[in-house]
């Protein structure tokens, strides 16, 4: 039986295998200059979660007898110029007192020093208002609509594969970005994911999406392909506050494809969306072409989409973002097996960093 999703309790963090706070958003400057933004932070059982390459850290060493590790991804994209900033930690050591408050609050750093350290945190300060910091952006994003159960209860089982997952679609943000060593002030709205499971790492596919609409309506919809079933999600809230949930999903890929020079992957970057009962009929555009994020020998497309169609026959529009995860890749770039990646992110964490930074990061 599963536990009805309670907060702010269930905005922190949880026993399971494998947890991830993700955010994402469509701002713009002063200006009308638009960017995008991604960041997730990722909380992993080590023993189970079976991520090849942490079987090679020396997890006692680095965890200190703890029992789950983080790691975090970020991508900063000016959409005005075409220009990324990415940041992947394949380890991220949080502070002493991260998890411990009443509220979420998680402060961490990539140990991987190459200017110095830079804390990033996430942290809800109020009531569904959270606190984002990464080197690239500093951000206040407030809630402007309850939370989004998907499932209608938060609890939903794809493939046979069950988890817990909400999402706040509307959430009003204001910050800065730094980009090229300059601080612009940004404003706009973005999107939270919440999700906890106690399933281990799969190499499975999904093609997933949020969009925020002209209209006041927020939708996420995803298929899921363990290589032996396709599942569908669609949850949607209204600008009224109303929900509803669906399996019935039809995606169709664009003639636009983006190959990755680095994995040869080849990325749909539009889509038409369709959703019977909702009679919504949609298209996405990407807004970037080079949106890939590479973590060790997985790798994933995720970048920010424009929108447009109809619902019930009205024109809409809107913004939103993708998430391609598990296509066809060839990993011949790679330099490290494995076992040698291990080594080589153990090595550079030596016991003087570690006193350092466990002692220091509040």
């Amino acid at each position: 039986m599963h536990k009805k999703i309670i907060f702010p309790r269930d905005h922190k963090e949880h026993d399971s295998i494998v947890e991830w706070w993700y955010f994402n958003g469509v701002l713009e400057d002063e200006n009308g200059h638009k960017y995008s933004f991604m960041n997730c932070l990722f909380r992993v059982d080590v023993e189970n979660v079976e991520i090849p390459y942490l079987k090679h850290l020396p997890v006692n060493k680095i965890l200190g007898g703890k029992k789950y590790i983080c790691f975090a991804h970020s991508v900063v994209s000016d959409l005005e110029n075409q220009k990324n900033y990415k940041e992947v930690q394949n380890v991220s050591l949080v502070s002493n007192d991260s998890f411990t408050k009443e509220r979420l609050f998680v402060n961490y750093i990539n140990p991987i020093l190459l200017k110095g350290f830079e804390n990033n945190e996430i942290a809800e300060i109020e009531n569904d208002v959270f606190h984002i910091k990464t080197e690239k952006l500093d951000l206040i994003l407030k809630s402007q609509k309850p939370a989004l159960l998907e499932g209608g209860e938060g609890h939903i089982t794809v493939c046979g594969r069950e988890s817990y997952y909400y999402s706040l679609t509307d959430l009003e943000t204001s910050g800065t970005l730094l980009i090229d060593g300059k601080e612009i002030k940004v404003k706009g709205k973005s999107w939270f994911d919440h999700q906890w499971a106690d399933v281990s790492y799969k190499k499975d596919k999904w093609t997933w999406f949020s969009l925020q609409l002209n209209n006041g309506t927020d939708i996420m919809c995803c298929e899921y392909d363990d290589k032996r079933e396709k599942g569908n999600l669609v949850d949607i809230i209204t600008k009224a506050n109303e929900s509803f949930h669906f399996s019935n999903l039809i995606l169709k890929p664009g003639a636009d494809i983006w190959q990755s020079k680095l994995t040869k992957a080849e990325y749909p970057l539009s889509w038409d969306i369709e959703i019977p009962e909702y009679e919504a009929k949609l298209h996405v555009k990407s807004l970037m072409s080079d949106q890939e994020m590479i973590f060790l020998a997985i790798n994933y497309w995720e970048g920010p989409l424009e929108v447009s169609g109809t619902i019930a026959g009205k024109n809409v529009n809107g913004v939103g973002f993708m998430e391609l995860v598990g296509y066809p890749s060839d990993y011949n770039y790679l330099l490290f097996s494995g076992k040698e990646i291990g080594e080589k992110i153990a090595g550079e964490l030596s016991s003087q960093i570690h006193k350092r930074i466990f002692g220091e990061v509040k």
